[in-house]
C-alpha cells in the first residue's frame, strides 16, 4: 500500500454565503451528504434520522465528515474555512435551495468533496479540499457563472499551496 504525505482535492463550487462571492477560493473543512437518506410524508429523513448512522460513527463527527488536522501550510491557512455539502444534483430551484439551507446551513456545495474526505479519513491520509466559487447557489442562471475566473484563482492558490509543501 502507498503512503501519501498529502492529498489535495481541487475544484469549483457554488456558494450559499454572500461572504464568498464568485472567484473566492475557500478551504472546505467539513462536508455533509444532504441527499443520502429517505423521503417521508413529513420531510426528508437523513441517515441519522433512520438510525443507520450515529452522529460520531467513524469517520463522521457530529454527523459530518470533518478534516481533523488540516495541513499547516500558510497559503492554505490563509483561505477561509467553510462547511460544504456534496450533492448529486446542483441546486437551481428556490424551494430546494431553501430546504437544504434549513437542514444543513451550508456555505458551499460540491459534487465530490464528501467522497474525497471519506476516502482520506478512512485511509488516514492528510488532506485538504480547496474550492473556488464559480457561481452563487440561486435559481439556475448560467449567465452569472464565472468559471474562468474561479479556475484561474484556484490554479494560483493551488500553486501557492504546492510550493509550500
Amino acid at each position: 500500500m502507498n503512503d501519501y504525505d498529502l492529498a489535495l482535492n481541487l475544484g469549483v463550487c457554488g456558494s450559499f454565503d454572500p461572504e464568498f462571492p464568485t472567484g473566492v477560493v475557500v478551504h472546505v473543512v467539513s462536508e455533509e451528504l444532504p441527499e443520502v437518506g429517505a423521503e417521508a410524508d413529513d420531510g426528508f429523513l437523513t441517515l441519522l434520522d433512520l438510525k443507520l448512522l450515529a452522529r460520531d460513527d467513524f469517520p463522521f463527527r457530529d454527523g459530518r465528515l470533518t478534516n481533523p488536522e488540516p495541513p499547516t501550510v500558510s497559503a492554505l491557512q490563509q483561505l477561509p474555512r467553510v462547511h460544504g455539502i456534496t450533492v448529486n444534483t446542483v441546486h437551481g430551484r428556490e424551494s430546494s435551495i431553501a430546504e437544504v439551507r434549513r437542514r444543513c446551513d451550508p456555505q458551499v456545495e460540491t459534487m465530490e468533496g464528501a467522497a474525497f474526505m471519506y476516502a482520506c479519513l478512512i485511509r488516514r491520509i492528510p488532506f485538504a479540499e480547496i474550492r473556488a466559487v464559480s457561481n452563487v447557489v440561486e435559481k439556475r442562471n448560467r449567465a452569472t457563472w464565472k468559471l474562468d475566473e474561479a479556475i484561474g484563482n484556484l490554479n494560483a492558490a493551488a500553486l501557492r499551496i504546492i510550493d509550500q509543501t
